[in-house]
């Protein structure tokens, strides 16, 4: 068994340039796959973190029936009841009634615009909403000034949060607060800079370009009295399915079953992560192929070894060896080839990973560098059985004759 190693240790050490280009399917392969691998259990670790710290006890009001048949959002159906949204204020002061059952609720209403400071201009999403709403969305932080306060908001006073990439934008080193700024053709006081968040995911605008009035003031900006969304913090975590029947019972008051939506947010959470699921594998798959690939090139580069090297299997059958250790010796040479390519492949899905967490989530479990490591050992056995064969079923004596 020993020699059976030095000797296929041997053989790669003497082709060092041949073992390398041969691996390289493998390499390619085992990174891409715990790479990509990484980056869907990053994204997946970073929406569970997100929606965490929204708290588990939040229950969200769309219009319109925004599910799909199979119980997944319908974004085309989502689109749809925005635009034709029927939810108003009442419908929030009704839910907030439910004191039993829910905690706070809180109005949402969304509008696109450009926010300038002098010369500089960046398009914006204008979130119209209540004073509560950095207690209903515990992730949204201010980091300077302040949120607006109760009267502000009943006064329909025309102050502004802004999020950290507009206030970047248009203020650069200069302090925001209490400059003026144009949402449209409106003036607004900057009373408060929100904490950098990032990207809002799946091709939607970041969080940072958002900025925040009092709903009643964006109300009067767009003369339109129209919610988007409601979003309610029960009393806990064990009465959401109570409070979901309750506050569904209130909205039939008023609407159809089909002109509104009331979801959890493990419901939100688990449609994502299946998509993200379903992407990881989908990646995982794609990438996988070259491992296919390598395994082939394995399968040649041996099939050309046992070539060159018939007369020394005939020489080692005239002495003893049964065609059971050369196949052995085969498969030790083209296993060690295949996981010394998974080992620089997981390498190299490591740096790739430590660089990319710099731009987006990654990370890469114990799981997939077994699977990877496993997949790729598989690779070097099954692709070296048919020359291992050629070679244990070659005649001695025609081997030995092998010019």
């Amino acid at each position: 068994m020993k020699n059976t190693f030095l000797l296929a240790i041997k053989a790669i050490w003497v082709n060092k340039t041949r073992s390398f280009l041969t691996t390289l399917g493998v390499i390619i392969g085992v990174g891409s796959v715990v790479l990509l691998t990484s980056i869907g259990n990053g994204l997946s670790a970073f929406v569970t973190a997100e929606f965490d710290k929204l708290g588990a006890n939040t229950v969200i009001i769309y219009p319109g029936d925004i599910l799909g048949e199979n119980g997944g959002f319908n974004q085309q159906a989502q689109l749809s009841a925005f635009a034709n949204s029927k939810l108003t204020m009442s419908d929030v002061q009704k839910i907030q009634r439910l004191r039993e059952f829910v905690a706070l609720a809180v109005p949402m209403t969304l509008k696109s615009e450009t926010a300038s400071y002098r010369n500089e201009v960046e398009t914006t999403s204008i979130i119209g909403t209540t004073y509560q709403y950095t207690e209903a969305q515990s992730n949204i932080l201010v980091e300077k000034g302040r949120f607006f306060d109760k009267n502000e908001e009943d006064g329909a006073n025309k102050v502004v949060v802004i999020g950290y990439g507009i206030a970047d934008t248009l203020f650069g080193d200069i302090d925001p607060i209490g400059k003026k700024i144009k949402l449209g053709s409106s003036n607004y006081r900057v009373i408060g800079v929100m904490e950098e968040s990032g990207g809002g995911g799946f091709g939607g605008p970041s969080f940072d370009t958002y900025v925040y009035v009092p709903i009643e003031t964006a109300f009067r900006q767009f003369d339109s009295n129209t919610v988007l969304e409601i979003i309610a913090k029960t009393k806990s975590t064990e009465n959401i399915p109570e409070s979901i029947a309750e506050i569904e019972k209130v909205m039939l008051e008023k609407f159809k079953e089909d002109e509104f939506s009331v979801i959890e947010q493990s419901s939100i959470l688990e449609s994502i992560q299946s998509i993200l699921s379903v992407l990881t594998v989908a990646l995982g798959g794609i990438s996988s192929i070259s491992l296919v690939v390598g395994g082939i090139g394995i399968m040649n580069i041996m099939l050309v070894s046992v070539t060159e090297r018939t007369r020394e299997i005939g020489l080692r059958k005239a002495l003893g060896a049964t065609p059971n250790m050369i196949m052995f010796q085969f498969l030790i040479e083209s296993a060690l080839l295949s996981i010394l390519g998974g080992m620089i492949g997981i390498a190299l899905a490591f740096m790739g990973t430590w660089a990319l967490q710099s731009f987006i989530p990654a990370k890469i479990t114990m799981d997939a560098i077994l699977l990877a490591f496993g997949v790729s050992t598989a690779v070097g056995l099954i692709f070296g059985v048919a020359p291992a064969r050629r070679a244990a079923n070659l005649s001695p004596i025609e081997a030995l004759r092998y010019e």
